[in-house]
């Protein structure tokens, strides 16, 4: 059974940094696109960064110059540097991704997500 895990969040201050990773784990034939996206309450899930197989890179215009994704694909891991935070950064962040387990078919999975709180 393919699972994704998230680790990384926590608080951090404005203008602070973080770094959230997420491993996919299980019987694991291929991963194809990867993606970050979050969450605040009230609101619908916003894509905020995503990389292909190819390691071309998309974010949101909320993001961009601020986050950088990556991919480790030797680990099954992608990352997402998060620099110069700020309040409106704060959501729980969840890690996504298309992958192909042996046998079966391409689906996706989602990680149970990581809380990211940007306060003075």
């Amino acid at each position: 059974q393919v699972q994704l895990a998230e680790s990384g969040g926590g608080l951090a201050q404005p203008g602070g940094s973080l770094r959230l990773s997420c491993v996919a784990s299980g019987n694991i034939f291929s991963i194809n696109f990867m993606a970050w996206y979050r969450q605040t309450p009230g609101n619908q899930r916003e894509l905020i960064a995503d990389i292909t197989r190819y390691g071309a890179t998309k974010y949101a215009d909320s993001v961009k110059g601020r986050f950088t994704i990556s991919r480790d694909d030797a680990k099954k891991m992608v990352f997402l540097q998060m620099n110069n935070l700020e309040p409106e950064d704060t959501a729980v962040y969840y890690c996504s991704a298309n992958i192909w387990e042996t046998g079966g078919s391409a689906e996706d999975y989602w990680g149970q997500g990581t809380q990211v709180t940007v306060s003075s």
